[in-house]
């Protein structure tokens, strides 16, 4: 019997999407696996973060998972179309329900879109974005400093918030009253974020509209743990780093008592 939700990142950035399934799917078990070692992803040739994402893939299978979740923005617009064409289980991205959750929210109809250097080259928020709303005006800004900054733990100090400060600066030009945060990670600084931006600025994590996007495709197809299933599951985190790291930022994020085993995926490309 196929069991627990798979998510997947390139480091702690999908532990964004964890805390919504958690709180919108309280009976599933998650199994996560954040690539650590090998993060960011964004600077990396398309090719290079497929092979990295489908290593994952295939480790997640092998614990029998009956959803999988792409929580990394750059992975998912390298590999959802394909992993979603060749596996039977719901495959889900965050990039469609970011998009969508933006168009909702904009009064203005002028978006603001800030990823790794791979999501924003894929143009895949704009491809989103403009299928949903052809007149949306969108400005799109890579920002390569951000992940390494949420990796390395620095979410609350002052060199945190001059680093967020400086990359976001090209926006001080732009007109615009919504941002998507088109990578997992910047959720974790979101408090930086809204500093530099302003508060009349909505900014649109996409992992509250991917978790219920999960929930009513799980529904959809009678896969939902029911009351008959363990009320406490037992969720478990992988990581091919440092695995205190990975902890210590999960367990400040997730609210809870995160145990986490290090993988080498190396050698196992395809």
């Amino acid at each position: 019997m196929k069991q627990g939700i798979g998510i997947i990142d390139s480091g702690v950035g999908g532990l964004t999407v964890a805390k919504e399934v958690l709180r919108q799917l309280p009976r599933e078990a998650i199994y996560y696996f954040g690539d650590t070692a090998r993060c960011p992803y964004g600077p990396r040739p398309a090719e290079e973060v497929r092979a990295f994402s489908l290593q994952m893939i295939e480790f997640l299978l092998k614990k029998n998972i009956k959803a999988l979740m792409i929580g990394c923005n750059t992975a998912a617009a390298v590999v959802l179309q394909e992993v979603s064409e060749w596996l039977d289980i719901p495959v889900i991205g965050v990039i469609e329900p970011g998009a969508r959750t933006a168009i909702k929210e904009t009064k203005t109809g002028r978006v603001a879109v800030i990823g790794t250097e791979g999501t924003i080259r894929s143009g895949a928020y704009v491809s989103a974005l403009k299928k949903l709303n052809p007149q949306i005006q969108v400005v799109s800004l890579a920002c390569p400093s951000l992940v390494p900054l949420v990796e390395s733990g620095r979410l609350h100090d002052r060199e945190g918030l001059e680093v967020v400060r400086e990359a976001l600066r090209p926006l001080a030009e732009e007109t615009f009253d919504t941002l998507i945060l088109g990578c997992t990670h910047y959720p974790l600084i979101a408090h930086f974020i809204q500093k530099v931006v302003g508060p009349n600025v909505k900014l649109i994590s996409s992992a509250e509209e991917s978790a219920r996007e999960l929930s009513a495709m799980l529904s959809f197809r009678r896969m939902l743990a029911n009351g008959g299933d363990i009320v406490n599951p037992q969720h478990r985190f992988f990581a091919s780093g440092n695995p205190e790291l990975f902890m210590s930022i999960a367990e400040e994020w997730l609210h809870i008592k995160v145990c986490a085993h290090q993988i080498n995926l190396e050698g196992e490309r395809k």
